[in-house]
């Protein structure tokens, strides 16, 4: 087993269900802030966490309190797992840093330190769907995500292809009519291109997130819908 599959099965092992490595020649157009975020590290790591399915089928036309708290739970678990992993690699002579999962450092313009969903599709974590979330092919986009860079000389995985196909009950379902509903075989070139992305933030942080017990920008229809992930293959009897 090669250093990149001991350090993900650390990672697994901390409660992970997905990671990915890319490198930063794949990473350098991407916006950061600060600017020089990236100067000191050469890949980064993308760990995601899955949320049960169940949460979202309680959705119907707003996110629920309950979705809200399995929103928060699975930030913090992805901070200490983050965490945890930047400590590992440190320990094995490798600066890292996690970046936290939900932070928000451009209140005006919603931007965090770096985009997760960009470092998860590179990664090969998922492709970046209409609703201009990442989607894999196992929990479609129930998923949550977090950064760790790394100096760690760590094999890189591939992105794997677009498969939204024709679909668009995330379009359809919108309840801002935001998601424009363009495909693209690999990524889009700003978030306006696949959504009227104003629409998106007022509907989430003028209404949803004023709603008793939520709190938070957050939505959850367009993922609900999503197919992919949506139904379970249940466990075989021992």
């Amino acid at each position: 087993m090669d250093y990149a599959e001991r350090i993900k099965e650390f990672i697994t092992a901390l409660g992970a269900d997905l990671v990915g490595v890319t490198d930063f020649e794949a990473l350098k157009e991407l916006q950061t802030i600060p600017d020089n975020l990236l100067d000191s590290f050469s890949r980064a790591l993308s760990i995601g966490v899955s949320l049960p399915v169940s949460v979202f089928e309680m959705i119907s036309d707003r996110p629920t309190p309950l979705y809200a708290s399995v929103y928060q739970t699975a930030n913090r678990l992805l901070d200490d797992i983050a965490l945890k992993a930047s400590k590992r690699l440190q320990q094995d002579g490798y600066p890292s840093l996690p970046v936290p999962a939900s932070q928000i450092v451009d209140r005006e313009n919603l931007l965090g330190a770096i985009s997760h969903k960009a470092v998860a599709r590179l990664a090969g974590i998922g492709w970046q769907g209409k609703n201009l979330l990442i989607i894999n092919p196992r929990y479609g986009s129930r998923i949550r995500l977090v950064t760790v860079l790394t100096t760690a000389p760590l094999k890189t995985d591939d992105p794997v292809r677009n498969r939204c196909g024709g679909c668009t009950l995330c379009r359809d379902s919108c309840p801002a009519g935001a998601i424009k509903g363009i495909s693209t075989e690999d990524h889009y070139s700003s978030r306006d291109e696949a959504l009227h992305f104003q629409r998106c933030a007022d509907k989430l942080t003028g209404e949803f997130a004023n709603l008793p017990g939520v709190g938070y920008p957050i939505c959850g229809i367009c993922i609900k819908v999503c197919p992919y992930g949506r139904k379970l293959t249940p466990a075989a009897p021992d």
